[in-house]
């Protein structure tokens, strides 16, 4: 649950100085968004650099929005340098107080992801200062998405996982972009730098116990003097990647739709499928109709027991995902109860 509030902005928003150039070269030829377009603004450099971007591109067109996560003590300093440099820019500022405090189990990053995403639908859906947005830009970089990629691989992920971050999707009813994806983090700093436009430094960034802080600080030195186009050659795989993940999405949607029986699918027409088939299936409606992903030896096990699934007296009752998997006669179900 969030708590959002506009911030007192001039009600008459004009471009950026325009000492620097403007944001064109910045942003993503594709990154054509409908306006009025929201922004979501940390206050760092890399919102920083999306903001006064978009500023200049869509002058009176930008809204901004702040999550204060509550998290550490430098945010109420987060939220001030927001405002502060809105009214400068003369942009509107929504600031929003959310709760992102990790439950057991759950990495600190992921609830506070978590809780940003829902927080900024929640604002552009309810706040009237934001009435009539449909688009929101973040400001993820080619650095970033080069350490999604390398996250993905350290965990063995699958292609949904080497595809790393799209530059554009769909979710809460409203169409998201990344149109920095293909900038490096120094490229926004030195824009920055070159337009006159402070931000701040989150001190967590420099905290190495967090993965993404490692391969910052370790890897990437490490990549750019091996691979001096690491960022357009990883993009590229990421891509790749995203392209065959579309594809077998398409099979597994066709797959599914001959797989329905009442209640869950058919085990009989499931077994008829190649292994991997059944994998990709299940997979995908596992995450479509119950909003739960399995472990890859959880979906090891339940090809198994599918497999087994020769006599009417053979039971399933698996965990899978966050519930169960169950045979019911001829019919593969699944329950959050089991």
């Amino acid at each position: 649950m969030s708590v959002c509030k506009a911030m007192a902005v001039s009600q008459t928003p004009k471009s950026a100085n325009n000492s620097a150039n403007s944001g064109v070269g910045l942003l993503a030829p594709s990154f054509q968004p409908s306006l009025p377009l929201a922004i979501a603004f940390s206050g760092g450099a890399d919102s920083t650099a999306l903001l006064v971007a978009c500023v200049r591109q869509w002058p009176g067109q930008v809204r901004a929005i702040h999550i204060h996560h509550g998290l550490q003590a430098a945010a109420d300093g987060f939220a001030s340098h927001c405002q502060a440099l809105c009214e400068q820019l003369q942009v509107p500022l929504v600031l929003c107080k959310v709760n992102a405090k990790n439950e057991a189990g759950q990495s600190p990053e992921d609830a506070a992801r978590k809780a940003r995403y829902t927080a900024l639908s929640e604002a552009v859906h309810s706040h009237p200062s934001l009435l009539g947005v449909k688009d929101i830009a973040v400001a993820q970089h080619a650095d970033d998405q080069v350490e999604t990629l390398l996250l993905a691989l350290s965990r063995g992920a699958g292609l949904p996982g080497l595809a790393s971050m799209p530059s554009k999707w769909m979710r809460d009813g409203l169409q998201w972009h990344r149109p920095l994806l293909g900038v490096p983090g120094l490229k926004l700093r030195e824009y920055l730098t070159h337009a006159e436009v402070t931000w701040v430094e989150d001190p967590t960034n420099q905290d190495e116990q967090f993965t993404r802080n490692r391969i910052r600080a370790q890897l990437l030195p490490a990549l750019e003097r091996a691979f001096p186009q690491f960022r357009d050659t990883f993009s590229r795989s990421a891509s790749h990647a995203a392209e065959a993940q579309e594809i077998l999405n398409e099979v597994a949607v066709a797959d599914l739709s001959s797989l329905m029986a009442s209640g869950g699918l058919n085990i009989k027409a499931l077994q008829q499928l190649s292994s991997a088939r059944q994998s990709l299936v299940l997979r995908h409606w596992l995450k479509v109709d119950h909003q739960t992903t399995p472990s890859t030896v959880q979906m090891s096990e339940l090809l198994s027991q599918i497999a087994a699934c020769t006599t009417r007296g053979h039971q399933v009752r698996l965990k899978v995902g966050r519930g169960y998997a169950l045979r019911d006669g001829q019919v593969l179900t699944w329950s959050d109860q089991g």
